[in-house]
Order: structure tokens, then sequence, then C-alpha cells
């Protein structure tokens, strides 16, 4: 049977230098090396991204509750949340555990999409213990 051996996200944003910019300073994500006009390729470890530049499309902070765009699950939760809040990411929630197991909090991108960060609630102390 078929299998799934890679995938890639894809975004509409309203200006692609301010939203790469965003992805690869304040996340951390790296440019991939995909030569393609109007579209940055990036990824983050094994998680990837294509933003393609759509000016005249209606943008993800106009569409309210429907601008939620991926959950992505990462280690040491808290050390991110202080690193990209320290570069400016605007936080829509604080890191807090919540009762299904997770510890998360969700941040916006400029063009409104909403990105939930979670990690098991006790995999740092795991790692440590």
């Amino acid at each position: 049977m078929s299998q799934v051996f890679d995938s890639r996200c894809v975004l509409a944003v309203q200006d692609l230098k301010i939203s790469t910019d965003f992805y690869t300073q304040v996340l951390g994500f790296q440019i991939d090396p995909v030569n393609a006009p109007r579209w940055s390729f990036l990824s983050k470890d094994s998680f990837k991204l294509m933003l393609g530049e759509c000016a005249d499309e209606v943008a993800a902070s106009e569409i309210g509750n429907h601008s939620w765009f991926v959950r992505l699950m990462i280690d040491d939760l808290d050390e991110y949340h202080r690193v990209i809040s320290s570069r400016g990411a605007e936080v829509l929630s604080e890191p807090a555990d919540k009762r299904w197991g997770l510890r998360e909090f969700v941040i916006r991108t400029p063009d409104g999409h909403r990105i939930m960060f979670s990690e098991p609630i006790g995999q740092q102390e795991k790692k440590s213990g």
C-alpha cells in the first residue's frame, strides 16, 4: 500500500518577506533551497512549510476561529516560549498545563494564523531525571 513519506503545509500570506522573516527570525525556521518565485519553502526540524504570497486573498486575521493553522509537538516548550517571546512573537496564551495531559501555548503570525505548541506534561522531568 502507498505510504506518505513527506509533507509540507501550505499557507497563503499577504507579504512574503514579512512572513518569511517571522518564521525564520522569530520562530527559528530555516529557508530550504527551493527556488520558486513568490514562495518560501521553510522547515523546522521535521516540520515543513510553504508560504505563498497572495496579497489579494482574505487574511487569516479576518477569518476568526478559522485561522487555526497547526499544533506542533515540541520538547522544551517553556524554553521555546521564552526564546520566541523575546524575539517578538505575539503570544495569545501563555504556557499552561491542560487537563488532556499537554502543556500548551498559542501564538499568532503576522497574517493572523494561530499556531499551538504542545508538550506532554512531565516530559521535561523525564529527560532530566
